[in-house]
C-alpha cells in the first residue's frame, strides 16, 4: 500500500516516524510520502491562501497548489481523502475499507478548509475524525494513517492482537495485566493466572460485554 498526504506543514508528521509506523515503513511494509503543497505555489511568495469570495472571517488554501499537488501523485488507482470536519466520522470499519486501496492521498485542509472546486474535481471522500474542529487536517491524517498502518499485513508483530482490539464484533477490548501478579496489594484476577484457555476467554468475553454494556451501550445494542 503507498499512502500520500498532502500538507502545508510537513514536519507535523514527524511523530509517524517512530515506533510501529516508523519501522514498517523503514522495512516497506506500506511507502508513506509527505507532500509539501506550498512547493508547488506559482505564487512568488509561496502563498497557498486567500480571502473567501463572499465575506467571512479566516482564509481559505486556494485551487492552484492543491490541483498540481494531487496531479503530481494521482494514479488511476488513487482513492483521495479529504480530512474534514463535514465528513463521515472515521471508525474501525472505515479503517479497513480504506486499507483495501492500494494507493490513498490525504488532504489535509488548513485555516477554513479548501477550495470547493477542489472537493468537486479530486476528493472521493471527506473522513472527520470527530464532532469537534482543528485548525488543520494534520493531526487527524496522523490518525487515519496510524489505525490503517496496524491492519497492512506484518505491520503489527503479532498480527492476531489487532483481532482483539476495541471495536472488532462491536466490543471494547476487555482488561489486561502484567507482571508482577500483586502490586501494592493489587492484585491480577485468578483466572489470568490459571493456564486454563478456556476459562481466560470466557473471562474476557464477559468482561468485553460488561465494558461495552456499560461504557458504549450504542456499540453493544449494535452488536445484538
Amino acid at each position: 500500500m503507498k499512502i500520500d498526504i498532502l500538507t502545508l506543514f510537513p514536519d507535523s508528521f514527524a511523530p509517524l516516524k517512530e515506533s510501529i509506523i516508523g519501522r514498517a515503513v523503514e522495512t516497506k511494509k506500506f511507502e508513506l510520502n509527505v507532500i509539501d503543497i506550498r512547493s508547488f505555489s506559482k505564487d512568488k511568495h509561496k502563498r497557498c491562501d486567500d480571502e473567501i469570495f463572499g465575506g467571512g472571517d479566516g482564509m481559505l488554501l486556494t485551487p492552484q497548489p492543491l490541483f498540481d499537488s494531487i496531479e503530481s501523485v494521482k494514479q488511476d488507482n488513487s482513492h483521495i481523502v479529504y480530512m474534514s470536519p463535514k465528513g463521515s466520522t472515521f471508525s474501525q470499519v472505515k479503517a479497513k475499507s480504506l486499507v483495501q486501496f492500494e494507493h490513498l492521498i490525504i488532504i489535509c485542509g488548513h485555516y477554513e478548509g479548501i477550495d470547493q472546486r477542489v472537493i468537486d474535481t479530486f476528493v472521493d471522500e471527506e473522513i472527520s475524525i470527530g464532532d469537534y474542529v482543528l485548525t488543520g487536517g494534520e493531526l487527524p491524517a496522523m490518525v487515519v494513517v496510524d489505525t490503517i498502518a496496524r491492519l497492512i499485513p506484518n505491520v503489527l508483530h503479532n498480527e492476531n492482537s489487532a483481532k482483539d482490539d476495541s471495536f472488532e464484533n462491536d466490543l471494547l477490548e476487555y482488561p489486561q495485566y502484567t507482571r508482577p501478579a500483586e502490586f501494592r496489594g493489587l492484585k491480577v484476577p485468578e483466572v489470568l493466572l490459571s493456564g486454563n484457555h478456556a476459562q481466560i476467554a470466557k473471562w474476557r468475553k464477559e468482561q468485553s460485554e460488561l465494558l461495552t454494556k456499560t461504557r458504549r451501550p450504542d456499540l453493544f445494542r449494535r452488536g445484538k
